[in-house]
């Protein structure tokens, strides 16, 4: 069983304790997050609480995550948006707000739910949780996915993730205005130190670095896109908000009070390329913004007039 240590700041006094929870653990479901709560693997100042009790400045609260069970992962119809699909391999188009893999609290909608009904042939390198994931994306991050469809595939990929020779271009919309045309965030990224939910800047953490280009400016926020040069966990989140612009929407790395009522971070995986596992050919596909995104640009637009 994993533990976490939280300490309630300011900013989350009055806030629920399974809300302040979900916002740290943001692959875990709410009913998860009450379930653990109900099951006493939760106290606050040494106490167990309800899932509705008020945080009070300073609380300390503990949080034991069960360990992971494995277990045969139900096939479900969830409609997919393949962008692509051979014998070796699938690219998918995620939609955000959902999970990729199954994990305690989310045995069920995930993608690979999803794709168990769509294929009958996955790599088995990751298990009975995660057949066929090579990489992952956040829960509320849309966009390019590839999963592999055989053993070999599985090994060819993880090779070229490791390599870093993938390439993955983001979107994403940040807070403010970013004056210089692009840059480079070149800064470790690990676990935080005082808070092991999230991941931070470290100098103990792995190398990191994110190239960005400013696509477009609005009145307070700026439209960038992302290149990943190497993939750690929340590195774009992480990197935007060391530099001052935090993702809109990001609730864990960026500002508490919203102005747009978004699902999480305004973050699109547009672009995935690689050298396909059978033909060694490059291959590049984009992946179209989703609604919501392409409605906030509309409105920032308006908000320059």
């Amino acid at each position: 069983m994993e533990s976490f240590e939280l300490k309630v700041d300011e900013e989350s006094v009055g806030k629920r304790l399974d809300v302040f929870i979900s916002n740290r653990f943001e692959d875990k479901s709410r009913s998860y997050i009450q379930g653990i709560i109900e099951g006493e693997t939760v106290t606050v100042n040494g106490k167990c609480r309800k899932s509705n009790y008020k945080l009070k400045l300073e609380d300390f609260v503990t949080v034991e995550i069960p360990e992971a069970v494995e277990l045969n992962i139900k096939a479900e119809e969830i409609p997919l948006d393949v962008l692509y699909e051979d014998s070796d391999v699938i690219v998918i188009n995620k939609p955000q707000d959902m999970v990729v893999h199954p994990a305690p609290g989310n045995y069920t909608g995930t993608l690979v739910n999803a794709l168990l009904n769509h294929c009958s042939d996955l790599s088995g390198i990751n298990g009975i949780i995660r057949p066929g994931i090579v990489h992952r994306i956040d829960k509320d991050t849309s966009g390019a996915l590839i999963v592999a469809k055989n053993d070999n595939a599985h090994n060819s990929l993880a090779v070229q993730f490791k390599e870093h020779s993938i390439t993955r271009s983001y979107l994403a919309i940040v807070e403010g205005i970013i004056k210089t045309d692009e840059g480079t965030i070149d800064q470790p990224i690990g676990r935080h130190p005082k808070d092991r939910i999230k991941m931070g800047v470290v100098e103990s953490g792995k190398k990191a670095v994110t190239h960005y280009k400013v696509v477009e400016r609005f009145a307070s926020h700026t439209l960038v896109e992302c290149n990943l040069e190497t993939g750690r966990t929340h590195q774009i989140r992480v990197h935007m908000a060391k530099i001052g612009h935090p993702l809109v929407g990001d609730l864990i790395y960026g500002y508490k009070k919203q102005s747009f009522n978004l699902k999480g971070q305004a973050l699109h995986a547009k672009r995935l390329g690689f050298i396909h596992p059978s033909t060694n050919e490059y291959m590049e596909f984009i992946s179209p913004l989703p609604d919501y995104f392409e409605k906030l640009i509309i409105r920032l637009r308006k908000d320059l007039k």
